[in-house]
């Protein structure tokens, strides 16, 4: 959360000398090379929060910017214009350029170098006098612009809207929307008390044409009215969701709503592949009572004969036979090094493994280890042969995948948060 800052002014009050609203907006300033990264928002004077979106007056207007929130970066350093249109972006209201201070606002070390009052840094459109007009839709809307392009183009511009219903002069009624991110260890879409919120995930809330980008967690003050909000997903892609993405709400004359989106990383839980089992270092755990372990199973081969391997030579030489023509020969070898795996203590048969689509997963897609392979099992002994055009390979193929990636420590359900990043807007 930011600090109170000093608001006296850094630079002059804008004032226009005899330039007219059109030679305003031929301006154009140096462009910038690359798109410029960070986050604005809008703030009242005490220029703490960022999830104002709703104010009683033009005058009441702030401008802050910069990582206010884990996960928004900061602006690049140096000089920007700034300009309020509709929230079309099409019809100017209000704008710094051609004015004595063109570039009124200032970033240092991708803050703001303070929080600015926007009335005092630009002209309005229809007249040149200090501040900008009045939106002409009906429910109150602007858009404000920063860049360090005078011309303001649409990829060095950062941009956030506001609300100033009726002109201003009144007080309207305001609802707080709250939208978090839990981790969901257990993958069952439902918070429980051990569950952490993790803070800087990036959503999207929208307000009919209206958007803003927020990072939770996110506390944002508007109007009653209906919304969604979206969760953004990061740029790693061991994410899952466990809860519905987007969530529209239907507000009425509450002053609080919330959402609260779960979220699952995956990654190791000691898997060991095909490969292991059919080496000397999977060939040393391997004895009778593993091979009676798989005896004991639904394995098939190429023909879909029952497969029950009476030494490891024998087995080995199976493993590594395995292919897909038979879908349910490669199934049989994923299951086979999968039950090796928990047999042998390398992997927790209670651990939750990603497997959408596989019968017995739950809403987000996650089973147990042993849900997995009972599955895979029960499977084989109705489904020996999956050859190309069988009705069953495609089911088979799931399973075989999700074991797959399970042997090669890839989709298990990870006790807590990995890293995430989202790239730039």
């Amino acid at each position: 959360m930011h600090q109170l800052r000093t608001l006296s002014l850094r630079r002059p009050v804008a004032v226009l000398v005899a330039t007219t609203v059109a030679a305003l907006i031929s301006q154009v300033g140096l462009h910038a090379a690359t798109p410029v990264s960070g986050a604005i928002f809008t703030t009242d004077y005490t220029c703490l929060g960022v999830d104002l979106n709703i104010y009683g007056s033009l005058l009441d207007v702030y401008l802050d910017g910069g990582p206010a929130h884990p996960g928004a970066a900061g602006l690049p350093d140096g000089d920007y214009a700034v300009k309020i249109t509709e929230p079309d972006g099409q019809t100017l209201l209000g704008t710094s350029v051609g004015t004595i201070n063109s570039t009124p606002i200032h970033v240092v070390n991708g803050e703001f170098d303070q929080c600015y009052k926007l009335w005092d840094y630009v002209i309005k459109a229809s007249d040149g006098s200090i501040g900008y007009d009045a939106t002409a839709n009906p429910g109150g809307e602007y858009k404000v612009w920063v860049s360090p392009d005078t011309s303001f183009p649409t990829d060095t511009s950062k941009t956030d809207n506001f609300k100033v219903p009726g002109g201003g002069g009144s007080n309207p009624q305001t609802l707080t929307l709250t939208v978090d991110k839990f981790y969901d260890a257990n993958a069952d879409g439902i918070r429980n008390g051990s569950e952490p919120l993790i803070s800087g995930w990036k959503v999207l809330l929208t307000f009919g044409s209206l958007e803003y980008i927020r990072f939770t967690h996110v506390a944002f003050v508007t109007q009653p009215e209906d919304y969604t909000v979206t969760e953004f997903m990061p740029i790693e892609t061991n994410w899952v969701r466990t809860t519905p993405s987007p969530v529209n709400h239907t507000v009425g004359s509450a002053n609080f709503a919330s959402t609260l989106f779960g979220n699952v990383c995956l990654g190791a839980g000691g898997g060991l592949t095909l490969g292991f089992w059919s080496n000397k270092n999977g060939q040393a755990l391997v004895g009778s009572d593993d091979l009676s372990m798989l005896v004991g199973l639904n394995l098939v081969d190429a023909i879909g004969s029952p497969f029950n391997p009476a030494t490891y030579s024998a087995f080995r030489t199976w493993l590594l036979g395995a292919t897909a023509t038979n879908m349910s020969y490669m199934l049989s070898a994923q299951l086979a090094a999968m039950e090796l795996n928990v047999y042998n203590g390398r992997v927790n048969g209670a651990a939750l493994v990603y497997a959408p689509g596989v019968s017995g997963a739950n809403a987000a897609g996650f089973i147990s280890v042993n849900g997995l392979m009972s599955q895979a099992n029960t499977w084989l002994g109705s489904h020996p042969s999956t050859p190309s055009g069988d009705g069953g390979r495609a089911y088979a193929e799931l399973l075989k995948n999700a074991l797959d990636r399970a042997n090669n420590d890839q989709n298990f359900a990870q006790a807590a948060p990995c890293a995430f990043n989202f790239p730039p807007d």
